[in-house]
C-alpha cells in the first residue's frame, strides 16, 4: 500500500512536474518565438534600414561615379588642353631661352654693377668727408696765403727799398773804391818815376864827383837807406791797396748773395759791379 501510495504520489508529482516542465517549455517557446519575431522585426528593420543606407549609398556612389565620370572627362579634355598649352609653352621657352640668358647675364652684369655701385657710393661718401676736409683746409690755405701775400708785399717792398739801397751803397763804393784805386796809383806811378830820376841823377852825380871809394860807399849806403824807405812806403801803399781791393770783393758778394737770398738776379742791376783783383 505505501508503495502504491508513493507510486501513485511519484506518478502524480511527474505528471505534475511534466505538466509544469510543459507549462514552462511552451512559456519558454513563447517567449523564444516572441524574442524571434522582435528579432525577425528588428532584423527586418535593421536590414531595411541597411538596405535603404546602401541603396542611399550606391545611388550617392552612382551619382558620384558618374559626376566623377563627366569630372575625368573634364579632367582629359583639360589635359590635352594643358597639353596644348604645355606644347606651346616649350616652344615659348625655347624662344625665350636666349632672351632669358641674355637677361640672366644682364641680371649678372647688373649685380656687378651693384656691387661696384655700393662701392662707388661708399667711395663717394669717403670722398665727400674728405671733400670737407679738403675745403676746410682750403680756407686755411686761402687765409695763409692771403697772409702769405701781404708779407710778400712788404718783403717786396722791403727787398726793393734794400735793392735801393745796395744800389747807392755799390755805386758810392765803386766811386770812392775807384778814385782811391787810381790816386793810390797816381801816387804809387810817381814815387817810381821819383825813384828813377833819383837813380839817374845819383848815377849822374856819382860819374862827375869822382868819390873816393869810402865816401862812394857812404853814399850807397845813405842811398840804400833811402830806398829801402822808399821800397817800405811802396809796400805799405801796395798793401792798403789789396786791403781796399780785398773789401770791395768781400762787399760785392755780400751784396750778390743778398740778392740772391731774395730772389733778384744780377742782370736786373742795370751795371755790371767791378771786381778788382789783389795787386
Amino acid at each position: 500500500e505505501m508503495e502504491a501510495k508513493y507510486t501513485r504520489k511519484m506518478q502524480a508529482l511527474r505528471d505534475e512536474m511534466d505538466l509544469r516542465r510543459k507549462t514552462e517549455i511552451h512559456e519558454l517557446e513563447e517567449r523564444k518565438n516572441t524574442q524571434i519575431s522582435e528579432l525577425m522585426g528588428n532584423h527586418e528593420g535593421a536590414f531595411g534600414a541597411i538596405k535603404n543606407y546602401y541603396n542611399d549609398i550606391t545611388a550617392k556612389n552612382l551619382t558620384l561615379i558618374t559626376l566623377l565620370k563627366e569630372q575625368v572627362e573634364d579632367l582629359k579634355k583639360k589635359e590635352v588642353m594643358l597639353e596644348k598649352e604645355k606644347a606651346d609653352v616649350l616652344r615659348e621657352n625655347k624662344g625665350l631661352t636666349e632672351p632669358l640668358q641674355e637677361a640672366q647675364e644682364l641680371v649678372a652684369e647688373l649685380q656687378k654693377k651693384l656691387v661696384h655701385y655700393y662701392r662707388d657710393k661708399e667711395a663717394l661718401m669717403n670722398s665727400k668727408a674728405h671733400l670737407k676736409i679738403t675745403q676746410k683746409e682750403l680756407k686755411d690755405l686761402q687765409w695763409e696765403h692771403e697772409v702769405l701775400e701781404q708779407r710778400f708785399s712788404q718783403v717786396q717792398e722791403e727787398r726793393d727799398e734794400l735793392y735801393q739801397k745796395f744800389t747807392r751803397a755799390i755805386n758810392e763804393v765803386q766811386q770812392k773804391t775807384g778814385f782811391k784805386n787810381l790816386l793810390l796809383e797816381r801816387k804809387l806811378h810817381g814815387l817810381l818815376t821819383l825813384l828813377e830820376q833819383k837813380d839817374v841823377e845819383l848815377s849822374e852825380v856819382v860819374a862827375a864827383s869822382n868819390l873816393e871809394p869810402s865816401a862812394l860807399s857812404l853814399v850807397s849806403h845813405k842811398l840804400e837807406d833811402v830806398l829801402n824807405s822808399k821800397n817800405a812806403t811802396i809796400q805799405d801803399l801796395q798793401l792798403q791797396l789789396a786791403r781796399v781791393c780785398k773789401a770791395h770783393n768781400d762787399m760785392l758778394q755780400t751784396f750778390e748773395a743778398k740778392l740772391t737770398a731774395f730772389g733778384i738776379p744780377l742782370d736786373n742791376l742795370g751795371f755790371q759791379p767791378l771786381s778788382f783783383p789783389f795787386p
